[in-house]
Order: C-alpha cells, then structure tokens, then sequence
C-alpha cells in the first residue's frame, strides 16, 4: 500500500514539474523598450513599479538615452524601488555641471575657479564656445561603480537581463547598437545629449544620444527574441512656440523632428504602449522627479488589466535586487594611451595610486576628478577589465588641443570699487606641465595679476607671481603706528596706496594634503597722502627683499560657503633689505597662521569656526606692513585682514589675535542667511606682555544676505561693534579679486 501511494505522489510531482517547464517553454518573451526623454526618463521607474507588482517578468531590455541608464541598471539586476533610491540620492545638479569637488583641485586650481565667471576657449585669435557644458565624468563615475557586478561582462546578452542600447554616430549620422563592451560606458554614450554632455568614443566612433536617430529601439528589441514588447514613450510631441521656451526644448524639438514621424510605425509594433502624461516636464526637470515617476505608475495601471495577463502564474517570480558583495577594486595593472605632452609619472600623480592598489570606487572616482580638474583633457575615458582574478584598468585620454583660454569676471566692494575682470590663460607655453595666467582688473582701482606655474604634481613645482595692487580710501590707520593721525589732530587719513610684488618660489604636496613651499619676494610700496598739506604727501615709497616660507591644507568643499572641511595655513616672511625710504629700516620678520573648520547640521544649518594670529621676530618692524584689521569682502593682501564691526583698514599693531564664529543658514538654493561675531586683540609685542590672554579688546557682529551668483558671490552685510558708536554696510559682487 505504501508502495502505491509513494508511485501515486511521485506521479503527483512529475506532472506538477512538467506542467510548470510546459508554462516556461510555452511562456511568450517579453521586451521592454525604453524611450528617451531626460529627466521625463524618470517615468520608467515608475512603470517598472508596477510590472513587478504584476509580476511580469522582463527577458530583453532595449534603452536609449535615459531609457538606456535606467534599463541598463534594471538589466543589470537592480530593481525599480532600488533605481528609484539610486535616483532619489543622486545630485543632478552636480552631475550637469560635471561637479569637480574642490579638494581634487590644486591650489592654483581652486584659485582659477574662484574667480571667473565666464571661461572661453581662444585659438587664432578666435574665440570659440565649449564643446559642451559637462564631459559627463560625474555621470560615468556613478555608473561605473553601479554596474561594478557587472563589470567583467563585456556581452550584454550574458546581463542578468539581456541588454542593449542605441547611440549616434555624430560624423556619420548612423544609428549605432550597442551590445557589447563596458556597460557603464555604452550607457554614457546613450545618454550624451548634445551641448549638455561631450560625445564619448567607443572603438573609434565618436557618439552622442541615440535619440537623434531612434529614439525607441523596438526593431531591435524584436530581432533579440521578444514575443510580446511593452514600450514606454517619454518623449515630446511636437511644441508650439510658447512652449520652446529655453535651448534645451529647443534641442529636444529638433532631435524629435524626424523621431515623431516614425513613432506611428514603431507604435504599430509595440503591443502594450504606455505613454506616461509628462508634457509639464522639461528634460532637465530633475527636480521634480518624484511627480514623474507618479505619472508612469499612473500611466502602467491604465493598462493593467493588459500588463496583468502577462504576469507570473506560478508564483514563483521574485523581482531582482542587485546585492552588492563588495565595492572595491584590486588593481593589477594601469595602462594609459600615449600622450604627446603628459608623462605616465605625472598621470599617476594625479590619481594618486597605482599597479597594485586596492581601492575604492571613491578612490578611483578622486583621481578621476583630479584628471579632470587640470582641464588638460577634452575627453576621459576608462574600462575595468579582468585580467586574471583582479582589476585592469585602462585609461584612455585625448589631450586639449585649446591651449589658450579667455575668462571673464565682475567684482565690486567697499575697498577697491568696481572692475571688470579679464583674463588670458596660456597652457604649456614653454615646458609640457606650465600655465600662464594674466588677470587684469579695468575699474575705478586698475590692477593686475600674472602667475606662471610648472605643475610636477608630487614632485617639485615651480613658479613666479606678479601683482599690482592701488586703491584710495579714508582710513583709519596711518600705517605708522598712528603717529601721523596724531601729528596731524586727525581720526582718518586719506591714503593713495600702490604695491608691486613680485615672488619667485617652489612648491610641493606633502603626505597627499598639505602644501609646502618657499621663495623669495621683491616689492614696491608706495602710500601717499593729500591730507599732508605741506608736509611731503609721500610718507613711503620703499623697495623690499625678502625670503619666504609656507604650508597649507585646505579642504573646505567651498571657498566662501564650505559646508565641510578643514583649512590650516602657516607661513614666516623675512625682511632682509629695503630701500629705505623712512631711514628706518630693521632686518626682522612676520609669523602668521590660521586654522580653521566646518560642520553642517541638519543639512543646511553650517558653523564656521576660524582663529588667526601674527606676530613680529625681531627688534623693530616695518609699519607698513602691520596687521591691518577692517571691513569684509575684499581681497586681502599683505597682513590686511577681514574683520566685522569696523570700516576698512581701522586697526593696525604688529601683533594680533582674532577668533570668528559664522553661522549660515541656507535658506533656498543658493540663497544664505547668515550671523557672525568675531573677536580680536590687536598691539604692537601683543604676544610678549601677555595681553593676547585678556578680554577681546575689539569686538564686532554682521548679519547677512548672500547669493551664490553666476558672476560669483552677491553680499550685503550690516556690521556693529559695541566699542562704535555707528555701524557700516558691506556690500559686495563677484569673486574677490
């Protein structure tokens, strides 16, 4: 009997077994295609959402431009709601831009990028515009360490899902597929929309958005094997003219032209078309994305009954979820292509690591940044290939041909007045790795600054720097330790100030972070006053020669509006010979250092807490180059010094210790709040009697308004000290300059 029951049970089985492997062979293949569309993209997860919660289950996948990201992350084994988070989390604003974070930049770097407003690319005296706004290395970067599962899978046939995406050969005007090779790679090319991101080069084509020539792969989708297509069309009909109301609608219009006339015939061959309702949307619309991907589910379950027929009967479907073991990178190997004028040395140097490292994605997405941040290259690109049971990878670069920049800028505050900044850049002018960089201010004060730099990267560096400072203002300050003010019964001075400074000097990096060099310096200074009547009206005019030395660290992520990171700078300057105008000139020097730092709380709330001092070695010292305390928002030279609550240049000793405390408040993107108090203790031997321990003898507050503009910071600040009796009004524009 119980033999009877077992074969019974076994029948059982067998048929259940057979029955299912009937449904599987008998099930029809399933494609999804995937329009392009930008942000209106962001529809398909979405519709995802809801062909999981049918139970449907995808066997091919064809995408194009945002169709492709998102069906080549789907196809990689990521499911809708992981896509959605990856979405959610990702800075598309930074990504546009091609977001360079400033601590992959050198210190000359950082300088040039707070200072312009306009960069130009200027050859046979010509100038010409950017090829586009953004190489889209932030975008490659993410991809690449998305798809790191799927590194090593060079068939997109063999994805967890086969995969396959279109792009646009650009000089031929062809349709190109793309099934194989590195998928973070085909998915970028996809995606370069024209102006907004560089073509990428892939065996030797040069491609841009397969939306200019088919946007909704369904032929494809077909020939791999499906049965049945689901398609998913985000793509814009035909606007009217008070639609087309920026250049990126505008460029949608015309790489659709031609796409709407075909999209009847490719509707004709999708069996479920979805066609979410994103028409309010731009291709920029990032911002919105949670709306969007409300739109596809909406528009998925308007077909549901149809979607749910082809829906897992068995209940055996579970949707993927992309489990990442882990995410680094064991580098057997670097090869680079041959490059004219960089050496693998300096290349390495940037990357900051080399043939077996391990890394991390981030680590390798910092020395991406740091290529990247030298502009030295119009195009970079890389694979990660296996090459035995570890990592190879390869880089591939074109140089920048432009050698020659033109940049623009706009500046105005309550010292130097008014400019407009202009700039020509010269790369490799002499030696491979060298800049030239003249900036000339044309405003109420003209000045210049010129800088000539050989970067070595790790190695020695050298350069020279020349600059040209003039303004005139009342101040409170003689610039001689007040013996003129009181000579002459006066609490203000109007002063005409002029300095030339010249420096000769070499750098390097220390441990990866701090930079350390020293030099020697040649300046002219030159103060004359009206206020003098008889007296002569020149009361310096003054040659000087000094030796210098310096280190620094600074990882703040922004210069005026850091969010995080730290800043410390230290330097010594000797004075060994002057001219001697005064006939009081002693050999001595001048100690300075600052240290400062950020924290962020509840993501837009920032404190900045910094502290500085300086002091004299030596017997005697030059007045005229005390520590000048006053005013904010002009660049400072020499020992001047920002200080809240007092008018430009208002205090002046040999000696001083000063503490600020800001907290900004960013309201609105880009929009700032802020409160600061600082504290300082300011005489001459400050350190040597001990008074730099007493209560802050000046103290001063501001509150303020600042806008993150395209010409550079816009800020108004109302500034007041208890020790004065009125306050003062900063207002400045644009990067200081």
């Amino acid at each position: 009997m119980k033999k009877i029951i077992l074969v019974f049970i076994g029948i059982f089985f067998l048929q259940t077994i057979v029955a299912q492997d009937t449904i599987k062979k008998n099930r029809p293949k399933i494609g999804l295609v995937l329009s392009g569309g930008g942000a209106k993209g962001f529809a398909h997860i979405g519709v995802l959402k809801v062909l999981e919660q049918a139970g449907v289950k995808i066997d091919y996948i064809g995408g194009t431009s945002m169709g492709a990201v998102v069906g080549g992350l789907y196809a990689s084994g990521y499911n809708a709601t992981q896509i959605d988070s990856i979405f959610y989390n990702t800075d598309f604003d930074q990504l546009l831009q091609d977001y360079i974070p400033r601590s992959s930049k050198n210190f000359y770097e950082k300088r040039n990028d707070e200072m312009y407003a306009i960069t130009l690319p200027f050859n046979k005296l010509k100038i010409g515009i950017p090829i586009a706004l953004s190489k889209g290395m932030y975008n490659y970067n993410l991809l690449s360490k998305l798809t790191h599962n799927v590194r090593n899978v060079t068939d997109f046939n063999k994805l967890p899902i086969p995969f396959l995406c279109v792009a646009t050969d650009i000089e031929k005007g062809e349709q190109v597929v793309l099934q194989n090779g590195y998928l973070a790679q085909a998915m970028l090319a996809s995606s370069a929309f024209p102006s907004l991101f560089s073509p990428v080069e892939i065996d030797g084509k040069l491609l841009i958005d397969g939306g200019v020539v088919n946007n909704y792969p369904v032929e494809e989708i077909r020939k791999m094997g499906a049965d049945i297509i689901i398609g998913v069309d985000v793509q814009d009909d035909l606007k009217d003219r008070t639609s087309l109301k920026d250049a990126t609608r505008i460029l949608v219009q015309i790489t659709n032209l031609d796409m709407i006339k075909m999209m009847k015939d490719k509707v004709k061959l999708t069996d479920i078309y979805i066609k979410p309702d994103v028409s309010d949307y731009g291709v920029i619309s990032f911002d919105e994305g949670r709306e969007i991907i409300k739109k596809g589910e909406a528009a998925a379950f308007g077909v549901y009954e149809q979607i749910k027929k082809l829906g897992d009967t068995t209940g055996t479907y579970q949707p993927n979820k992309m489990k990442v073991e882990k995410d680094f990178l064991q580098i057997k190997s670097i090869s680079i292509n041959k490059l004219d004028n960089y050496t693998r040395a300096y290349m390495l140097g940037k990357l900051h690591f080399k043939s077996g490292s391990k890394i991390s994605y981030e680590d390798l997405k910092t020395g991406i940044n740091n290529l990247n941040a030298t502009q030295n290259f119009s195009r970079i690109s890389y694979t990660i290939e296996k090459n035995q049971d570890e990592d190879e990878l390869k880089l591939s670069l074109t140089e920048n041909t432009t050698k020659t920049f033109l940049k623009f800028g706009l500046h105005y505050d309550g010292l130097y007045k008014s400019a407009v900044l202009a700039n020509i850049t010269q790369k490799k002018s002499l030696f491979k790795n060298d800049v030239a960089s003249l900036d000339i201010g044309l405003g109420d004060n003209i000045r210049y600054n010129f800088d000539y730099y050989i970067d070595n990267g790790f190695y020695w560096s050298f350069g020279f720097k020349s600059r040209y400072n003039t303004f005139n203002k009342n101040v409170s300050t003689d610039f001689r330790n007040g013996e003129l003010l009181t000579q002459l019964g006066l609490s203000t001075i109007n002063i005409d100030f002029s300095d030339l400074t010249n420096q000769a000097y070499l750098q390097t990096v220390f441990i990866q972070k701090f930079l350390i060099g020293a030099g020697i310096e040649h300046k002219y200074l030159k103060i004359e006053s009206e206020n003098l009547g008889q007296i002569n009206p020149t009361f310096e005019k003054s040659t000087y020669a000094s030796v210098f030395g310096y280190m620094k660290y600074d990882s703040f992520d922004n210069k005026l509006f850091p969010k995080k990171g730290w800043l410390f700078s230290g330097d010594i300057q000797s004075y060994l010979f002057s001219s001697d105008y005064t006939k009081e000139f002693n050999r001595y020097s001048i100690a300075k250092g600052e240290i400062g730092i950020v924290k962020t709380f509840y993501n837009k709330i920032t404190l900045k807490v910094q502290s500085e001092a300086g002091f004299i070695i030596g017997e005697d010292s030059v007045h005229f180059f005390d520590f000048v305390l006053g005013g904010y928002g002009f660049n400072t030279i020499n020992n001047f010094k920002h200080f809240y609550g007092y008018d430009f240049l208002s205090i002046s000793a040999d000696s001083y210790i000063k503490s600020c405390f800001t907290l900004d408040y960013e309201i609105y993107k880009k929009n700032h709040i802020n409160f600061a108090a600082n504290y300082a203790n300011a005489e001459d031997d400050l350190f040597e009697n001990g008074d730099w321990l007493s209560k802050p003898k000046y103290t001063g507050y501001a509150i303020g308004y600042a806008l993150e503009s395209v010409v550079g910071p816009i800020e108004i600040k109302y500034s007041w000290s208890p020790e004065l009796t009125k306050g003062f009004t900063y207002f400045s524009i644009g990067f200081w300059f």
